[in-house]
C-alpha cells in the first residue's frame, strides 16, 4: 500500500481505529442497558408497616401563674405565698421534691413600658414565675391536672401562656426500634411473595433496604387531637426493601 507519505499513513490508521472503536461502543452501550433492564426487571420494591402501641414515660407539666399588685414588695409576697400553696398541693398529689422545679420570677412594670396607653392603671406590676413538674408518674400528672381547680379557689392565677401544660414523652424509641424494624421487614417479605406468587417468581435475597422514619402518632387520631397530649401513643415505621426475583 502506497501511503504516499508518512503522515497520510498515520491518518489512516487512526481513522482505522476510531470507526472500530465506535462500533465497539455502538454495540456495547445497547448491550449494557439491555443488561441492565433485565436486572431490575428481576426485582420487586415493596413497602412494610410496622407498628406498636406505646405509653408515655415521662410528663412535663408547666404552672405558670401571675399576680398583679400596684406596689412591687406587696407582689413579691404575694408570689412568695402562692409558691408555697402550688408546693403543698403537688405534695399533696404525690409528687417529690426533686421531681419539682421553679424559675425566675419575672416582673413588668407598666409604668415602664414607653407604649403604655393613657388609661389609669389600677395594677402597675405583674409578676409571674413558673414552677415546673418533671416525672415518671404520667398516670398522676394527668390526675393532678384534672384537680387544679384547688389551685384556683386557692386564688391562684394560673396562666394560659401554653397551649397545654402538659406534655407526655415517650423516651423509649431505641428500645422498641429493632423489634419493629423486624416486624416491617416480615410484613414486606410477605407482600413480596404475594408479587412472586402472582408472576411465578421466587423471592431471593435482598437487594437494597431503606429503613423509614419512625415516627409517634396519638393513638386516638381525632381531629384537634396532639401527639404531645396523648400518654397513649402509637409508633409507625415504613421500611422499603427491593427483593431479587428468581
Amino acid at each position: 500500500m502506497n501511503c504516499n507519505g508518512e503522515n497520510k499513513c498515520f491518518c489512516k490508521l487512526g481513522a482505522s481505529v476510531v470507526l472500530a472503536l465506535g462500533l465497539a461502543l455502538g454495540g456495547f452501550f445497547p448491550g449494557y442497558y439491555y443488561y441492565q433492564g433485565k436486572i431490575n426487571a428481576n426485582s420487586v420494591t415493596v413497602k412494610g408497616l410496622a407498628e406498636m402501641d406505646v405509653k408515655a414515660d415521662l410528663a412535663i407539666w408547666n404552672l405558670r401563674y401571675v399576680i398583679t399588685s400596684d406596689n412591687l414588695q406587696t407582689a413579691e409576697q404575694q408570689i412568695t405565698a402562692q409558691r408555697n400553696i402550688i408546693y403543698k398541693f403537688l405534695a399533696e398529689q404525690g409528687f417529690s421534691q426533686d421531681e419539682i422545679s421553679e424559675g425566675r420570677i419575672e416582673t413588668n412594670d407598666l409604668l415602664a413600658n414607653p407604649y403604655r396607653g393613657n388609661t389609669d392603671m389600677t395594677s402597675r406590676f405583674i409578676v409571674n414565675q413558673t414552677i415546673t413538674v418533671r416525672s415518671q408518674k404520667v398516670d398522676l400528672v394527668d390526675k393532678a391536672l384534672r384537680q387544679n381547680g384547688e389551685l384556683v379557689a386557692a386564688g391562684i392565677i394560673l396562666d394560659n401562656q401554653y397551649a397545654s401544660p402538659v406534655s407526655y414523652i415517650f423516651t423509649g424509641l431505641n428500645r422498641v426500634k429493632p423489634q419493629m424494624l423486624e416486624e416491617a421487614t416480615k410484613n414486606a417479605a410477605a407482600a413480596a411473595e404475594e408479587f412472586a406468587k402472582a408472576s411465578a417468581s421466587k423471592v431471593g435475597r435482598i437487594r437494597r433496604a431503606s429503613q423509614g422514619v419512625f415516627s409517634i402518632l396519638p393513638r386516638e387520631q381525632g381531629p384537634n387531637e396532639q401527639e404531645s397530649q396523648s400518654i397513649n401513643k402509637t409508633v409507625r415505621v415504613v421500611s422499603t426493601i427491593e427483593y431479587w426475583l428468581e
